[in-house]
Protein backbone atom coordinates (compact mmCIF):
# COMPACT_ATOMS: atom_id res chain seq x y z
CA UNK A 1 0.00 0.00 0.00
CA UNK A 2 0.97 3.60 -0.48
CA UNK A 3 1.96 5.51 2.64
CA UNK A 4 -1.25 7.59 2.62
CA UNK A 5 -3.32 4.41 2.99
CA UNK A 6 -1.07 2.98 5.71
CA UNK A 7 -1.39 6.19 7.71
CA UNK A 8 -5.16 6.42 7.41
CA UNK A 9 -5.61 2.79 8.50
CA UNK A 10 -3.33 2.73 11.57
CA UNK A 11 -4.99 0.44 14.12
CA UNK A 12 -8.19 -0.02 12.13
CA UNK A 13 -7.65 -3.77 11.61
CA UNK A 14 -6.04 -4.50 14.98
CA UNK A 15 -9.08 -5.05 17.22
CA UNK A 16 -10.59 -8.46 16.24
CA UNK A 17 -13.25 -8.80 18.95
CA UNK A 18 -15.45 -5.79 18.16
CA UNK A 19 -13.96 -4.62 14.86
CA UNK A 20 -13.48 -1.12 16.27
CA UNK A 21 -11.90 1.18 13.67
CA UNK A 22 -10.46 3.34 16.45
CA UNK A 23 -8.17 1.07 18.44
CA UNK A 24 -9.08 1.11 22.17
CA UNK A 25 -7.10 2.79 24.92
CA UNK A 26 -5.85 0.12 27.32
CA UNK A 27 -5.25 1.85 30.63
CA UNK A 28 -4.59 -1.41 32.49
CA UNK A 29 -1.13 -1.61 34.03
CA UNK A 30 -1.18 -5.42 34.35
CA UNK A 31 -2.71 -8.40 32.56
CA UNK A 32 -4.03 -11.77 33.71
CA UNK A 33 -1.90 -14.81 32.83
CA UNK A 34 -3.82 -17.85 31.51
CA UNK A 35 -1.70 -20.19 33.63
CA UNK A 36 1.82 -20.68 34.91
CA UNK A 37 4.36 -20.15 32.16
CA UNK A 38 1.86 -18.66 29.70
CA UNK A 39 1.23 -15.06 28.72
CA UNK A 40 -1.15 -13.19 26.47
CA UNK A 41 1.87 -11.27 25.24
CA UNK A 42 1.12 -8.47 27.68
CA UNK A 43 2.38 -8.65 31.26
CA UNK A 44 3.14 -5.16 32.57
CA UNK A 45 2.36 -1.94 30.74
CA UNK A 46 5.86 -0.48 30.98
CA UNK A 47 7.14 -3.44 28.98
CA UNK A 48 4.25 -3.65 26.52
CA UNK A 49 0.83 -2.05 26.16
CA UNK A 50 -1.72 -2.91 23.41
CA UNK A 51 -2.39 0.72 22.47
CA UNK A 52 1.30 1.57 22.41
CA UNK A 53 2.05 -1.55 20.37
CA UNK A 54 -0.27 -0.40 17.57
CA UNK A 55 1.66 2.89 17.43
CA UNK A 56 5.07 1.22 17.61
CA UNK A 57 4.24 -1.28 14.86
CA UNK A 58 2.97 1.56 12.69
CA UNK A 59 6.06 3.76 12.98
CA UNK A 60 8.33 0.76 12.33
CA UNK A 61 6.41 0.00 9.14
CA UNK A 62 6.33 3.64 8.03
CA UNK A 63 10.10 4.05 8.54
CA UNK A 64 10.96 0.65 6.98
CA UNK A 65 12.48 -0.49 10.27
CA UNK A 66 12.32 -3.71 12.26
CA UNK A 67 11.07 -2.35 15.59
CA UNK A 68 9.46 0.79 16.97
CA UNK A 69 9.50 2.22 20.48
CA UNK A 70 7.26 4.99 21.85
CA UNK A 71 8.68 7.23 24.57
CA UNK A 72 7.30 9.91 26.86
CA UNK A 73 9.04 12.68 24.86
CA UNK A 74 11.52 13.23 22.07
CA UNK A 75 14.22 13.79 24.68
CA UNK A 76 13.31 10.49 26.35
CA UNK A 77 13.80 8.77 23.00
CA UNK A 78 17.24 10.34 22.61
CA UNK A 79 18.20 9.39 26.17
CA UNK A 80 17.19 5.79 25.45
CA UNK A 81 19.32 5.75 22.29
CA UNK A 82 22.27 7.39 24.06
CA UNK A 83 22.12 4.64 26.68
CA UNK A 84 23.52 2.33 23.99
CA UNK A 85 26.88 4.01 24.62
CA UNK A 86 29.32 3.56 27.48
CA UNK A 87 31.96 5.49 29.35
CA UNK A 88 34.71 6.56 26.95
CA UNK A 89 32.55 6.41 23.81
CA UNK A 90 32.54 9.32 21.37
CA UNK A 91 29.82 10.59 19.03
CA UNK A 92 29.94 12.87 15.99
CA UNK A 93 26.91 15.16 15.93
CA UNK A 94 25.38 17.74 13.59
CA UNK A 95 26.76 21.21 14.31
CA UNK A 96 23.44 23.04 13.86
CA UNK A 97 21.53 21.13 16.51
CA UNK A 98 18.38 21.40 18.59
CA UNK A 99 19.37 22.97 21.90
CA UNK A 100 17.77 20.22 23.99
CA UNK A 101 19.90 17.56 22.29
CA UNK A 102 23.04 19.60 22.92
CA UNK A 103 22.04 20.06 26.58
CA UNK A 104 21.46 16.33 27.02
CA UNK A 105 24.85 15.49 25.54
CA UNK A 106 26.88 18.18 27.29
CA UNK A 107 25.15 18.38 30.68
CA UNK A 108 24.08 14.77 31.21
CA UNK A 109 25.86 12.26 28.97
CA UNK A 110 29.23 13.95 29.55
CA UNK A 111 28.91 13.09 33.24
CA UNK A 112 28.85 9.41 32.24
CA UNK A 113 31.93 9.73 30.05
CA UNK A 114 30.23 10.00 26.65
CA UNK A 115 31.70 12.83 24.57
CA UNK A 116 30.61 14.53 21.35
CA UNK A 117 32.15 16.56 18.55
CA UNK A 118 29.92 18.88 16.52
CA UNK A 119 30.57 19.19 12.79
CA UNK A 120 28.89 19.87 9.47
CA UNK A 121 27.82 16.28 8.89
CA UNK A 122 27.62 16.80 5.13
CA UNK A 123 31.37 17.44 5.01
CA UNK A 124 33.14 14.06 4.83
CA UNK A 125 36.51 15.69 5.45
CA UNK A 126 35.20 17.15 8.71
CA UNK A 127 33.68 13.82 9.65
CA UNK A 128 36.94 12.00 9.00
CA UNK A 129 38.96 14.59 10.90
CA UNK A 130 36.61 14.25 13.89
CA UNK A 131 36.64 10.44 13.93
CA UNK A 132 38.45 8.90 16.89
CA UNK A 133 39.26 5.27 17.69
CA UNK A 134 36.40 5.36 20.22
CA UNK A 135 33.80 6.99 17.90
CA UNK A 136 30.69 4.81 17.96
CA UNK A 137 28.04 6.75 16.04
CA UNK A 138 27.08 9.72 13.91
CA UNK A 139 23.94 11.64 14.94
CA UNK A 140 22.43 13.62 12.08
CA UNK A 141 19.67 16.19 12.02
CA UNK A 142 18.58 16.75 8.43
CA UNK A 143 17.31 19.29 7.79
CA UNK A 144 18.78 20.84 10.91
CA UNK A 145 16.91 23.03 13.34
CA UNK A 146 16.87 26.01 12.85
CA UNK A 147 19.18 26.66 9.88
CA UNK A 148 17.90 23.88 7.62
CA UNK A 149 21.31 22.41 6.79
CA UNK A 150 20.93 19.24 4.72
CA UNK A 151 23.06 16.10 5.04
CA UNK A 152 23.44 13.40 2.39
CA UNK A 153 22.23 10.50 4.55
CA UNK A 154 23.21 7.74 2.14
CA UNK A 155 26.78 9.00 1.78
CA UNK A 156 27.33 9.53 5.52
CA UNK A 157 25.74 6.19 6.45
CA UNK A 158 28.02 4.39 3.99
CA UNK A 159 31.06 6.17 5.46
CA UNK A 160 29.97 5.29 9.01
CA UNK A 161 29.51 1.63 8.13
CA UNK A 162 33.06 1.36 6.79
CA UNK A 163 34.24 2.37 10.28
CA UNK A 164 31.81 0.17 12.23
CA UNK A 165 29.76 3.12 13.48
CA UNK A 166 26.01 3.54 13.84
CA UNK A 167 24.12 6.19 11.91
CA UNK A 168 21.32 7.85 13.89
CA UNK A 169 19.00 10.29 12.11
CA UNK A 170 16.56 12.71 13.71
CA UNK A 171 13.71 12.68 11.19
CA UNK A 172 11.39 14.99 13.12
CA UNK A 173 11.16 17.74 10.52
CA UNK A 174 10.33 15.60 7.49
CA UNK A 175 8.59 12.54 8.99
CA UNK A 176 8.46 9.23 7.11
CA UNK A 177 5.93 10.79 4.74
CA UNK A 178 8.73 12.77 3.09
CA UNK A 179 11.95 10.99 4.15
CA UNK A 180 12.86 7.48 5.30
CA UNK A 181 16.49 7.43 6.52
CA UNK A 182 16.64 3.66 7.13
CA UNK A 183 16.06 3.11 3.40
CA UNK A 184 19.13 5.30 2.87
CA UNK A 185 21.33 3.27 5.22
CA UNK A 186 20.62 4.65 8.71
CA UNK A 187 20.48 2.25 11.66
CA UNK A 188 18.27 4.27 14.01
CA UNK A 189 15.65 6.96 13.43
CA UNK A 190 14.32 9.19 16.21
CA UNK A 191 11.37 11.58 16.28
CA UNK A 192 10.03 14.23 18.54
CA UNK A 193 6.54 12.96 17.78
CA UNK A 194 5.18 16.00 19.61
CA UNK A 195 5.77 17.84 16.37
CA UNK A 196 4.49 16.80 12.92
CA UNK A 197 3.52 13.23 13.77
CA UNK A 198 1.15 14.38 16.53
CA UNK A 199 0.45 17.54 14.60
CA UNK A 200 -2.02 19.25 16.92
CA UNK A 201 0.10 20.70 19.75
CA UNK A 202 -1.71 18.46 22.24
CA UNK A 203 0.54 15.47 22.94
CA UNK A 204 4.14 15.05 24.17
CA UNK A 205 5.82 11.97 22.69
CA UNK A 206 8.96 10.52 21.15
CA UNK A 207 9.56 7.60 18.80
CA UNK A 208 12.53 5.37 17.98
CA UNK A 209 12.85 3.00 15.01
CA UNK A 210 15.64 0.46 14.69
CA UNK A 211 16.95 -1.72 11.90
CA UNK A 212 18.40 -5.15 12.64
CA UNK A 213 17.55 -7.84 15.18
CA UNK A 214 20.45 -7.29 17.60
CA UNK A 215 20.11 -3.51 17.69
CA UNK A 216 16.33 -3.78 18.10
CA UNK A 217 16.78 -6.14 21.05
CA UNK A 218 19.30 -3.78 22.68
CA UNK A 219 16.95 -0.79 22.39
CA UNK A 220 14.00 -2.88 23.61
CA UNK A 221 15.98 -3.73 26.73
CA UNK A 222 16.87 -0.08 27.35
CA UNK A 223 13.34 1.13 26.62
CA UNK A 224 11.92 -1.23 29.24
CA UNK A 225 14.75 -0.74 31.74
CA UNK A 226 14.79 3.07 31.65
CA UNK A 227 11.00 3.13 31.60
CA UNK A 228 10.40 6.46 29.87
CA UNK A 229 7.59 4.91 27.85
CA UNK A 230 4.53 6.57 26.34
CA UNK A 231 1.25 6.20 28.21
CA UNK A 232 -1.77 4.65 26.44
CA UNK A 233 -3.81 7.86 26.28
CA UNK A 234 -0.96 9.73 24.60
CA UNK A 235 -0.28 6.76 22.30
CA UNK A 236 -3.91 6.93 21.14
CA UNK A 237 -3.69 10.68 20.58
CA UNK A 238 -0.54 10.20 18.52
CA UNK A 239 -2.16 7.50 16.39
CA UNK A 240 -5.11 9.79 15.77
CA UNK A 241 -2.77 12.59 14.71
CA UNK A 242 -0.75 10.36 12.40
CA UNK A 243 -3.86 9.30 10.46
CA UNK A 244 -3.94 12.76 8.85
CA UNK A 245 -0.16 13.17 8.47
CA UNK A 246 -0.21 12.96 4.66
CA UNK A 247 -2.80 15.71 4.30
CA UNK A 248 -1.12 17.94 6.85
CA UNK A 249 2.41 17.58 5.48
CA UNK A 250 1.25 18.43 1.98
CA UNK A 251 -0.40 21.61 3.29
CA UNK A 252 2.55 22.50 5.55
CA UNK A 253 4.89 22.17 2.58
CA UNK A 254 2.71 24.23 0.25
CA UNK A 255 2.26 27.01 2.81
CA UNK A 256 5.93 27.07 3.82
CA UNK A 257 7.03 27.28 0.19
CA UNK A 258 4.64 30.17 -0.44
CA UNK A 259 5.66 32.13 2.65
CA UNK A 260 9.39 31.44 2.21
CA UNK A 261 9.19 32.57 -1.42
CA UNK A 262 7.48 35.78 -0.32
CA UNK A 263 10.19 36.49 2.26
CA UNK A 264 13.01 35.62 -0.14
CA UNK A 265 12.29 38.75 -2.13
CA UNK A 266 11.38 41.01 0.80
CA UNK A 267 13.52 44.17 1.17
CA UNK A 268 13.73 43.88 4.98
CA UNK A 269 14.78 40.21 5.05
CA UNK A 270 18.46 39.31 4.73
CA UNK A 271 18.21 35.58 4.18
CA UNK A 272 15.71 32.72 4.12
CA UNK A 273 16.73 29.18 5.11
CA UNK A 274 14.38 26.69 3.46
CA UNK A 275 15.53 23.61 1.48
CA UNK A 276 12.44 23.85 -0.72
CA UNK A 277 13.87 26.96 -2.39
CA UNK A 278 16.22 26.34 -5.37
CA UNK A 279 18.72 28.85 -3.94
CA UNK A 280 19.23 26.74 -0.81
CA UNK A 281 22.67 25.02 -0.86
CA UNK A 282 21.11 21.68 0.12
CA UNK A 283 18.32 21.83 -2.46
CA UNK A 284 19.76 19.14 -4.75
CA UNK A 285 20.46 16.66 -1.93
CA UNK A 286 17.09 17.33 -0.36
CA UNK A 287 15.33 16.75 -3.68
CA UNK A 288 17.18 13.48 -4.17
CA UNK A 289 16.70 11.86 -0.76
CA UNK A 290 13.28 13.24 0.17
CA UNK A 291 9.94 13.38 -1.60
CA UNK A 292 9.00 16.77 -0.17
CA UNK A 293 9.84 19.51 2.29
CA UNK A 294 9.05 20.36 5.86
CA UNK A 295 6.76 23.17 7.01
CA UNK A 296 9.42 24.94 9.06
CA UNK A 297 12.05 27.43 7.99
CA UNK A 298 14.11 30.27 9.43
CA UNK A 299 14.79 33.79 8.21
CA UNK A 300 17.09 36.63 9.19
CA UNK A 301 15.79 40.19 9.41
CA UNK A 302 17.81 43.28 8.47
CA UNK A 303 17.96 44.69 11.98
CA UNK A 304 17.86 42.87 15.34
CA UNK A 305 15.56 45.59 16.64
CA UNK A 306 12.84 44.26 14.35
CA UNK A 307 12.59 40.94 16.21
CA UNK A 308 10.68 42.02 19.35
CA UNK A 309 8.33 44.16 17.26
CA UNK A 310 7.51 41.34 14.85
CA UNK A 311 6.87 38.94 17.73
CA UNK A 312 4.58 41.52 19.35
CA UNK A 313 2.68 42.45 16.19
CA UNK A 314 1.90 39.04 14.67
CA UNK A 315 -1.74 38.10 15.23
CA UNK A 316 -2.66 34.93 13.34
CA UNK A 317 0.82 33.52 13.95
CA UNK A 318 1.52 32.72 17.60
CA UNK A 319 4.78 33.64 19.36
CA UNK A 320 5.31 30.21 20.93
CA UNK A 321 7.86 27.42 21.14
CA UNK A 322 7.56 24.06 19.39
CA UNK A 323 6.72 23.32 15.78
CA UNK A 324 4.78 20.99 13.53
CA UNK A 325 1.24 21.73 14.69
CA UNK A 326 -1.70 22.85 12.58
CA UNK A 327 -1.35 26.34 14.07
CA UNK A 328 1.47 28.59 12.86
CA UNK A 329 4.12 29.36 15.49
CA UNK A 330 7.11 31.70 15.51
CA UNK A 331 10.12 31.25 17.77
CA UNK A 332 13.27 33.23 18.56
CA UNK A 333 15.93 30.47 18.68
CA UNK A 334 18.73 32.50 20.29
CA UNK A 335 16.78 32.95 23.52
CA UNK A 336 14.35 30.03 23.36
CA UNK A 337 14.99 26.67 21.69
CA UNK A 338 18.77 27.14 21.37
CA UNK A 339 19.56 29.14 24.49
CA UNK A 340 21.51 26.20 25.99
CA UNK A 341 24.01 26.23 23.13
CA UNK A 342 27.02 28.48 23.92
CA UNK A 343 27.08 31.85 22.18
CA UNK A 344 30.27 31.09 20.27
CA UNK A 345 28.71 27.97 18.73
CA UNK A 346 25.47 29.79 17.90
CA UNK A 347 27.43 32.58 16.23
CA UNK A 348 29.49 30.07 14.25
CA UNK A 349 26.44 28.46 12.68
CA UNK A 350 24.38 31.62 12.40
CA UNK A 351 21.82 31.36 15.21
CA UNK A 352 22.14 35.05 16.00
CA UNK A 353 19.92 37.84 17.34
CA UNK A 354 18.39 38.51 13.91
CA UNK A 355 17.15 34.96 13.27
CA UNK A 356 13.50 33.92 13.59
CA UNK A 357 12.09 30.41 13.11
CA UNK A 358 8.67 29.97 11.56
CA UNK A 359 6.64 26.77 11.87
CA UNK A 360 4.06 27.27 9.13
CA UNK A 361 0.66 25.81 9.92
CA UNK A 362 -2.25 24.79 7.73
CA UNK A 363 -4.03 28.14 7.64
CA UNK A 364 -4.49 29.84 4.26
CA UNK A 365 -1.13 30.99 2.93
CA UNK A 366 -2.49 34.41 1.94
CA UNK A 367 -3.55 35.11 5.53
CA UNK A 368 -0.16 34.07 6.88
CA UNK A 369 1.66 36.28 4.39
CA UNK A 370 -0.60 39.22 5.22
CA UNK A 371 -0.05 38.80 8.96
CA UNK A 372 3.72 38.51 8.59
CA UNK A 373 3.97 41.33 6.05
CA UNK A 374 2.10 43.71 8.34
CA UNK A 375 4.31 42.86 11.33
CA UNK A 376 7.53 43.25 9.30
CA UNK A 377 6.44 46.64 7.94
CA UNK A 378 5.64 47.93 11.44
CA UNK A 379 8.99 46.63 12.72
CA UNK A 380 10.88 48.22 9.83
CA UNK A 381 9.30 51.61 10.56
CA UNK A 382 10.11 51.39 14.25
CA UNK A 383 13.82 50.76 13.61
CA UNK A 384 13.99 53.42 10.88
CA UNK A 385 14.35 51.23 7.80
CA UNK A 386 11.45 52.98 6.09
Amino acid sequence: MKIESILAQIGSLSEPVTGSLSFPIYHSTCYRHPEMGKSTGFDYTRTKNPTRTVLEDAIAQLESGDAGFASSSGMASLQTVFALFSQGDHLIVSLDLYGGTYRLLEKVMSRFGVSATYVDTNDLDELEASRLPNTKAVLIETPTNPLMMVTDIERVAAWAKTHGMLTIVDNTLLTPFFQRPIELGADIVVHSATKYLGGHNDVLAGLIVTKGKELSEQVAFLHNSLGAVLGPQDAWLLVRGMKTLALRMERHQANATAVASFLEGHPFIEQVYYPGLPAHPGYEIQSRQSSGNTGIFSFRVKDAGMVPVILKEIRLIAFAESLGGVESLMTYPAVQTHADIPREIRDKVGVDDKLLRFSVGIEHADDLIADLSRAIDIAAREVGLQ
